[in-house]
């Protein structure tokens, strides 16, 4: 009977033990690259330089256009879901990239950005030449072409404070938005 109990005692050790050394260490968030600086207009006509808004800050990006009759409109209330669910950390940044920089104007921008609740100084529609946004999300992100056909990705796309790319989310998955606020704040946590 001893034998058993010391038995079972073990077991409930071990068990025990492997169960808290597996939820206290995640692995890592995998690195797919980093974004160099860049310069683009803002929603209220201003030049945004991202080493001056973005160093050292968390930042969650996304490629939308405004007229969009498909998943923009969705993809944007996820951000505002993001943002709502970051709010109260003042290292955080969400940046919309338009897809349509020959509708998407400063002013057309604002309207959207209003419609969608932005908090000025958190939340950035930028807009720029069309090789400027192809160079961002071809290039850069790895997303897709502006090249007219306003064709675009519907990954948003999570970057640490030092403009690594750590995460991309498919916002048409269920568990996305979930998984980024969550990845975010581990993020936030985060040592530079």
């Amino acid at each position: 009977m001893a034998s058993w109990c010391s038995t079972a005692l073990a077991t409930s050790a071990i068990f025990g033990v492997l169960t808290l050394a597996g939820c206290a260490s995640k692995p890592a968030l995998p690195s797919f690259g980093v974004v160099p600086d860049f310069t683009l207009t803002d929603q209220n006509g201003a030049s945004f330089h991202s080493t001056a808004t973005l160093d050292k800050k968390v930042w969650v990006a996304d490629f939308i256009f405004t007229n969009c009759p498909g998943p923009c409109p969705r993809m944007s209330s996820q951000m505002h879901e993001v943002q709502t669910a970051l709010a109260s950390d003042d290292d955080v940044r969400f940046v919309s990239f338009t897809v349509d920089p020959a509708r998407d104007t400063p002013p057309v921008l604002a309207a959207y950005a209003s419609h969608f609740a932005a908090v000025p100084g958190k939340w950035f529609f930028l807009t720029g030449s069309a090789p400027q946004l192809n160079r961002m999300s071809r290039g850069v992100f790895m997303l897709g072409d502006v090249d007219g056909s306003l064709q675009h990705s519907t990954r948003f796309a999570l970057m640490d404070r030092s403009s690594r790319i750590r995460g991309y989310y498919l916002t048409s998955e269920p568990d996305a938005i979930p998984h980024l606020i969550a990845d975010a704040k581990r993020l936030l946590k985060e040592n530079l």
